[in-house]
């Protein structure tokens, strides 16, 4: 058998179009009981689907099966394509109800079960994606699998009724080899290597260094070749290098940010990013909108702002959280946040997102053209069948034919937005996926309240509050933070994600608002975070579940921060204020544990670098709440010093605090603290001081690979 390769009501302008299952004429399937988008899409296919669980594993035990396990996403193109050209077909589900039991997954409710098949996949064919089509034994061991399969074989691919067909022969006459194959693809897999790495940790960064300048496109900004991926945990080690003073890490964080927003990967009518770029100049994007990739580029754009002063970057930032604000709150949970809003509308990638010349002229009128230079549309079209992918192209050069003066261009530029929004507010909308995820709802609370704090817009820390409120009291039970969020109903799993990410939100919240609650809140997380996920031995796992052949951990960072980055950074942000010394070694053996994996690829680890970064360098920055406190908490939660833990309570909230006095701040790393603060110049002083080191500190030395 071979591998395959993957295949490459209308709401008004303040709503989402939530999720509506299509209701064929058909009885529906199991999957109609389930909460899931991504399951209730394919509740009214012929296929027998079975969710993942014990109803399905005993099926193929008793009947003798091998599993079709199909993992995909609400917001999936290529999912889609093949729902329809597969899933939909009564032959092909005659010959799956035959020879298999069918299992379908929405990835992004189980990450586990996505991550361990994934793997498998990986290691069978060298590529991945969504669709993931895996073969298990009814062991749960996998076999075979692929990604896209077509309806009919074309290029020398197969078909997916030849792939099935293949399949169960090779279960009926080689049930032998099958099952040696699985244990020994399954060894392979769980072979997973911790060494420590041979350089030291300023080496390290500056490793991590040379080979991002090596892959940097310095005409385009960004790292690799198409399809471009903004790769946020990335930019944001990139930009805690550059706030310690390294020009050369600035300079190419922000090229790749000014790049990113000039192209149509940035939604110039609507805010937010899409996914990726298909090609190298992020012009043409995979269309979805993701909520992790939205929450994180607000936090990256806000910090760069702040490290230099660029409106710009500012602007993109706050176009970033206003859209998730404007189009992301599902009805059944105003104050939390919907996973994705899809790349197709009508069935057609990018159709909600386009425009054409004649479009711009019946809503912009006499601005038209002007508007059309700004964003690069032409009558020919930039894109497919003569529409437009708005750009952000020579805004000064638009701005000096219109005679304006920068601040009537820019209230130009946002009345040409606002009725270009309201026209687009009345085609038919992409779905979206309104299901609520307590890890990337976290990275949304983190990007709400680092924003609001460093761009001074409370209405974003009272998103935060908001937000905050409906994790703590929707999504965790018994100190559990639970996954996933629909409708009312609270699905049982919970990682170790879900509990890095709201502590991390929570910890920021804290910083913006100076309210104790929320920092004891993270702290009780992260309590229950090492007890259910951290192994003395082995580290951490990302799920505690045992159903699967292996305990599921990903070090590596995909779009979002691995877990075990993630749980490492909440770790040291906690540890030294509550000196929680155990904390603190499970940082140390992680980081030293993979030091070879951040040493030899920075680029699939670069949130194992901030914690390793936030280990060697990072402070707390304590200041006792009380009389003459306020300008110095004032100056502190306007400092752009992303390796700074700030603390605020009384004493005896926390240990750092025990006889500390009102009207001091503390700035204090690695077991010391500088001499108390007492005015706002001498705090400011000392931030600098500790957070503006010489420029270059990692830059690759001359000559370096």
């Amino acid at each position: 058998m071979a591998s395959f390769p993957q295949k490459a009501p209308t709401p008004g302008p303040l709503s989402m179009t939530p999720f509506t299952p299509r209701l064929p004429d058909r009885p529906a399937n199991r999957l109609a009981r389930e909460t899931s988008p991504y399951l209730l899409q394919h509740a009214h296919n012929p296929v027998d689907w079975y969710p993942w669980g014990e109803e399905a594993f005993a099926k193929a035990h008793a009947d003798d099966k091998p599993i079709l396990l199909s993992v995909g996403y609400a917001t999936c193109h290529w999912c889609h394509v093949m729902e329809r050209e597969s899933f939909e077909d009564v032959g092909l589900a005659r010959q799956l109800a035959d020879g298999f039991v069918a299992i379908k997954v929405d990835r992004e409710e189980l990450p586990d079960v996505d991550h361990v098949y994934m793997s498998a996949l990986q290691a069978l064919t060298g590529r991945g994606g969504w669709p993931m089509n895996m073969f298990l034994t009814p062991r749960l061991q996998a076999f075979f699998g692929g990604t896209y399969f077509p309806p009919r074989s074309r290029q020398g691919i197969a078909s997916f009724s030849e792939v099935l067909a293949a399949v169960r022969d090779a279960w009926v006459h080689r049930r032998s080899d099958i099952e040696r194959e699985a244990q020994t693809l399954l060894d392979l897999v769980r072979r997973g290597r911790t060494l420590p790495a041979r350089a030291s940790a300023d080496d390290i960064h500056r490793l991590a260094v040379a080979q991002l300048t090596l892959r940097f496109d310095e005409t385009h900004g960004g790292f690799g070749s198409v399809p471009k991926f903004p790769q946020t945990p990335l930019l944001q080690y990139l930009l805690a290098l550059a706030a310690c003073g390294d020009a050369s890490v600035r300079s190419m964080l922000v090229t790749t940010l000014h790049h990113m927003a000039a192209g149509g990967m940035y939604d110039h009518v609507g805010g937010g990013f899409a996914r990726y770029s298909t090609d190298e100049r992020w012009h043409v994007p995979h269309f979805e909108k993701m909520l992790y990739d939205n929450a994180q580029f607000a936090r990256v754009y806000a910090g760069a702002f702040r490290l230099t002063g660029d409106e710009r970057l500012r602007h993109i930032a706050e176009g970033t959280l206003t859209y998730l604000l404007r189009e992301m709150h599902p009805a059944a949970a105003p104050g939390a946040y919907a996973c994705a809003q899809d790349a197709d509308a009508e069935g057609v990638e990018g159709k909600f997102h386009v425009w054409t010349l004649a479009e711009f002229r019946a809503v912009l009128g006499g601005d038209a053209e002007a508007a059309a230079r700004l964003h690069g549309v032409t009558v020919q079209g930039n894109w497919e069948h003569g529409t437009n992918v708005l750009e952000r192209r020579d805004p000064e050069g638009v701005r000096a034919e219109l005679g304006m003066e920068p601040e009537a261009f820019v209230t130009w530029e946002r009345s040409v937005r606002e009725r270009l929004y309201a026209a687009r507010a009345r085609r038919a909308w992409p779905i979206t996926d309104d299901k609520v995820l307590a890890d990337w709802n976290g990275m949304a609370l983190r990007a709400f309240a680092e924003a609001g704090r460093l761009l001074g817009r409370d209405d974003f820390v009272q998103a935060a509050r908001t937000l905050a409120r409906f994790l703590l009291s929707a999504m965790v039970r018994d100190g559990l933070v639970h996954h996933a969020w629909r409708d009312g109903t609270l699905r049982d799993e919970g990682y170790l994600a879900d509990h890095a990410q709201v502590g991390l939100g929570l910890v920021e919240l804290h910083a913006a608002t100076g309210e104790l609650e929320w920092l004891n809140a993270a702290l009780d997380l992260c309590g229950g975070m090492v007890e259910r996920f951290h192994d003395a031995v082995d580290g951490f796992f990302d799920s505690a579940s045992l159903q699967l052949p292996m305990r599921a951990r990903n070090l590596y960072d995909g779009a979002v921060p691995s877990g075990t980055a993630a749980a490492c950074e909440l770790l040291l942000r906690l540890a030294r204020p509550y000196e929680r010394g155990h904390w603190a070694d499970i940082v140390h053996a992680t980081l030293e544990g993979h030091g070879a994996l951040m040493e030899e690829a920075p680029m699939a680890a670069p949130a194992l670098l901030h914690a390793q970064l936030l280990a060697e360098q990072g402070a707390d920055l304590a200041i006792p709440a009380g009389p003459g406190s306020e300008r110095l908490w004032a100056v502190a939660q306007s400092a752009f010093a992303p390796l700074v833990t700030l603390l605020r309570g009384f004493p005896g909230s926390m240990p750092l605090l025990e006889g500390r006095i009102a009207g001091e701040a503390y700035l204090c790393r690695n077991g010391s603290c500088e001499l108390p603060a007492r005015s706002v110049e001498v705090l400011r002083e000392q931030l600098a001081k500790g957070y503006a080191g010489p420029a270059g500190k990692f830059a690759a030395p001359d000559g370096a690979a």
